[in-house]
């Protein structure tokens, strides 16, 4: 959850020039826990995390399901520098094509994720920290191979020479493909989670974000749409969003009065919205944490609320 006042600072300055592009060098991810990705893509540029929606329909349902999600509840930054002593947010770790491969045992869930090995550092940062009793998910992404793997309720055996989950998920980040009908991930929504992630390479390096987000809801319907592949419900509520469902901040919302950084978020849900990706807080966003956030800045965020977002018109509803 998002601590405010955990930090106070003025709010940070955009750099003038991504350094990527200032540096002129190929965009080559940095290495380890929370690193760069100097603006490389994920997934080709067709994939649907990489569409422009700023111009789609909206879904004739879409009043009734942003009542169902809530109207007038505020955008939350599920993302930051520490909640409760511990990084807060969804972390990773970027490694090289080097890196051992260990075993996955998987607990739960394993008739529907990817088998190991999985190339997992012994000291991988875990959501909510090492101690967490949270949802302990576990994001790698393989800079050679240019792939990402990603476990839920993740935990090391034998000082992480292996690990359980109870479920995982391996994505090929030059690949459009999607896991099988049906089949979640280290997310409800069978969806990968890393994309989605408000990352501060991005935000303070590129000044841009070039992909959708995620987000979670309080109550979601027994139903997906593409991308998702899974749902996690038993409500049949129509007006209750299924996992997949995409919203966009609306055009006429203002997003000048914000500083430099927030807007660069606020962009990106106007040209490339948000999907639901699990059930949780309402209307909360993920990121990745980094101790070089301001929670009072990320705090702005919470000035927009529910109503200033619409449903992306949907594709077919799965229910079964």
């Amino acid at each position: 959850m998002f601590a405010s006042g955990v930090i106070s600072r003025p709010p940070s300055q955009v750099p003038t020039r991504p350094r990527s592009v200032a540096s002129g060098r190929a965009q080559i991810p940095d290495l380890g826990a929370g690193a760069s990705l100097h603006g490389k893509q994920l997934f080709p540029p067709d994939n649907p995390w990489n569409q422009d929606i700023s111009n789609a329909p909206v879904d004739p349902n879409s009043a009734n399901l942003i009542a169902g999600m809530g109207p007038n509840d505020v955008l939350h930054p599920d993302f930051g520098t520490v909640w409760k002593g511990a990084p807060n947010g969804l972390p990773y770790v970027v490694v090289g094509g080097a890196q051992p491969m260990v075993p996955i045992i998987f607990t739960a869930w394993g008739a529907e994720s990817d088998a190991g090995p999985y190339p997992v550092p012994r000291n991988a940062p875990v959501e909510g920290g090492a101690n967490s009793d949270s949802d302990r998910h576990v994001i790698v992404i393989d800079r050679d191979r240019w792939k990402l793997y990603e476990m839920f309720d993740a935990h090391p055996a034998a000082g992480g020479a292996s690990w359980s989950a109870k479920s995982g998920a391996v994505f090929d980040l030059n690949s459009n493909a999607m896991r099988p009908e049906g089949w979640t991930s280290a997310d409800a929504a069978g969806l990968p989670i890393f994309p989605g992630l408000v990352r501060y390479d991005e935000v303070f390096e590129q000044r841009e974000i070039r992909h959708a987000l995620r987000f979670t809801v309080p109550r979601s319907r027994r139903a997906y749409v593409f991308p998702a592949r899974h749902y996690a419900s038993g409500n049949t509520d129509a007006n209750l969003p299924p996992m997949g469902l995409r919203v966009r901040l609306k055009a006429s919302v203002d997003i000048s009065k914000y500083s430099p950084a927030i807007q660069v978020i606020l962009r990106a849900l106007k040209k490339y919205g948000m999907f639901v990706a699990d059930n949780g807080g309402g209307w909360f966003l993920s990121g990745a944490p980094d101790p070089r956030w301001s929670d009072d800045e990320l705090g702005m965020l919470k000035t927009i609320h529910g109503r200033d977002f619409e449903v992306v018109k949907m594709g077919r509803i799965v229910t079964q």
